[in-house]
Order: C-alpha cells, then structure tokens, then sequence
C-alpha cells in the first residue's frame, strides 16, 4: 500500500511495516516544517495502527537519509518566538518518534546530518551504508544550536564527552567510526542496506509487540532522565545572534561565514 498524498513525504505499507520516505532528494532531503508536522503527524496515525509492528524511516536517493532544515527557512528569523518555537517544533517531532511504541528502524542511505542524525537518534535502530556520514556541523555552517532533547538523544548514545568532541570539532562521522561508537548498529555496503533493514524488520514483526514497548518505554524512562528542558537561554543566544543571520547568508551564497561572536 502507497500513501501519495504528499509530494515530500511518501508512506508505503508492506505487511505489517510501515515505511516514510523522505522525498526530496533534489534538496538532500531537507525538512521544511510543513514536513516536520506532517511526519510528528504520521509518526502519530501509524503508531495507532494495530496493523503496523514496525516503522522504517529513509531518505530517497543514497545521498542523504535527511541533511537537517531547509536553511531558506531560517531567513526570517528576528524574533524570540521564532527561536523557541522552531526547537520547540524540532522536539515535538524527536518526541513522536521516539515516543512509537513499536519499533523504529532509520535506514541511513547517505548523510544523517543535523536534524537528520537526531531523527536518527530518535529511532530505536540504525542501519548505515558504508558511505554515510553522521553529525551536526552547525559550528562552521549556520551557528545555530542543537536542541536540548537532540543533545541528550546524542550524549545517551554515544557518550556526552563523545557527543561533545562531535559538535565542538563540527566533524563528520564516517560509518565505519559511528558503527564502532555506538552511533549505528550494523554498516552494510549500499546495495544490500535495504534488503537487511528489510530482513531486519520483518524479523521484528514476528516478536512480541507488548515486550517490545515495554522494552522502549523503559529505556526512555531511563535515559531521559536528563534530559535538558529549562534551555531557552541557550536557544536564543545562538538564534537571535548576529552570527545565526551571517551563517545563514553565507550558506546560501556558498562562502565561509565571518563569525564574530555577537
């Protein structure tokens, strides 16, 4: 079964898995936040399916799983509302996923880069491509910041020192590093990932679906005990900067930015 209703955002249902494609393959597959509302939509109608088990979620194409926000969205950012309710939009979205209780599985075709790897994250599961790249480069790109449940969705999986030296140093994680991280699961050369996230989620089905919620809700329980919530200080130091307005500029005119630290 194929759901075309939206151009971006492709649903496919085959037994009892559910797939979103990410569809925009011509834009490295980057959210606009119309996509961020009708994916936390998805996420929320499939998850009150009982004929779904599991989810995957991909991006088209094997260029990028998804490469974070359509960076024209940001081009009118002036205010603090528009600040906090972007992270706000990004967390209710990181929050849906991760809130499935059925399993999740992101198949990594390509670059999970910025809100792309927290959607990562945010699955229970990643299987990578020996080509893809992880991380949020947002130091040396736009000079935003990372939300504070994508920042503990990171440092719960590969370590806070570890998620630090990733955003510090605005690297790229090759797969082979992320898979001996934590950062994935299993690293498979590209022509064979779907055909294992496949293999993989069928096997899924075939368990028990109230042992495996309870299994997710009680890691949730565990590992957001943490969670940073009280943030806005952090969000609008970065977004309301006069850096946040150069990164976006010089993202989109293709040069370096020139920060200034204000």
């Amino acid at each position: 079964m194929t759901d075309a209703t939206d151009e971006y955002l492709r649903l496919d249902q085959a037994g009892r898995v559910a797939w979103i494609t990410v569809n925009r393959p011509e834009a490295r597959n980057a959210m606009t936040f119309e996509m961020y509302e009708r994916l936390h939509d998805l996420c929320e109608r499939l998850d009150g399916d009982p004929g779904v088990r599991v989810l995957v979620l991909r991006g088209a194409g094997d260029k990028a799983f998804v490469s974070g926000t359509d960076i024209r969205q940001f081009l009118e950012f002036k205010t603090r509302e528009d600040a906090l309710s972007y992270e706000a939009r990004i967390t209710r979205v990181l929050e849906r996923i991760n809130a499935m209780t059925k399993p999740t599985i992101a198949m990594v075709q390509g670059d999970a880069v910025g809100g792309g790897l927290f959607m990562s994250l945010a699955c229970d599961l990643r299987l990578a491509a020996s080509h893809a790249r992880f991380g949020a480069p947002v130091a040396r790109t736009l000079g935003n910041c990372t939300a504070p449940l994508a920042f503990t969705l990171f440092a719960n999986t590969v370590g806070p020192v570890r998620a630090r030296n990733i955003l510090l140093t605005a690297r790229l994680v090759e797969a082979s590093e992320a898979r001996a991280i934590g950062l994935v699961d299993e690293v498979h050369p590209g022509d064979q990932l779907e055909a294992k996230v496949r293999e993989l989620a069928e096997r899924l089905t075939e368990l028990a679906p109230l042992t495996l919620a309870a299994v997710k809700e009680a890691t949730r329980r565990v590992t957001r005990a943490g969670a940073l919530r009280d943030a806005e200080d952090i969000i609008l130091s970065c977004y309301l900067s006069e850096d946040f307005k150069e990164g976006v500029r010089a993202f989109l005119d293709k040069r370096p930015a020139n920060w200034q630290g204000r």
